[in-house]
């Protein structure tokens, strides 16, 4: 994942890039190549022309943070919401089995927010708020180890034997018994 809270730079981060922006503010004023400033900050050089030209259309303020490229469009109580109806379960929404999928957790939040998201907009939602992909750790009750293992032992080597022997064989399909 490209960054570490899975939506963006942390505020600290932002901080930082700006600081590094004005620093090369700076140098664009003393008249410096943006090779030997990129060196120097420990950035890419296309980095450092896309700040010149920020700065040459705009001055410092120009190289200002924007924040972040996106808020969130739920709300820390939406959200707390969204997670409320999630511990009721598929089933309380219609669904037969219990998974969540996130399509079905999309449907809920155009359902109860009357807001549109992506399968990837969900996705990035619920790892942002902490929430990760999950696998049934259990196996089901209605298992039998006992008969699994007498199936292993006896019907699949059946199964695994009624394959086509392997012999070799002609590579031309129009010739199959050619030399």
């Amino acid at each position: 994942m490209r960054y570490a809270q899975g939506g963006g730079l942390t505020a600290e981060r932002q901080r930082f890039r700006e600081g590094l922006r004005f620093q090369a503010a700076e140098r664009f004023a003393r008249g410096e190549a943006s090779a030997v400033i990129a060196k120097d900050l420990r950035v890419s050089v296309r980095s450092v022309q896309r700040w010149r030209q920020a700065w040459d259309e705009g001055g410092p303020r120009a190289l200002r943070s924007q924040g972040p490229a996106s808020l969130p469009r739920l709300s820390e109580e939406q959200f707390a919401q969204l997670e409320a109806e999630l511990a009721k379960g598929p089933a309380a929404h219609g669904w037969e089995d219990q998974r969540w999928t996130l399509g079905r957790v999309k449907t809920v939040i155009g359902r109860r927010f009357h807001l549109t998201y992506t399968i990837q907009g969900v996705r990035k939602l619920l790892v942002r708020n902490g929430w990760s992909c999950q696998v049934a750790a259990r196996r089901a009750i209605e298992r039998d180890d006992d008969v699994v293992a007498g199936w292993v032992k006896e019907v699949w080597p059946r199964a695994e034997g009624s394959r086509r022997p392997v012999e070799p064989g002609s590579s031309s399909r129009t010739k199959p018994d050619s030399p």
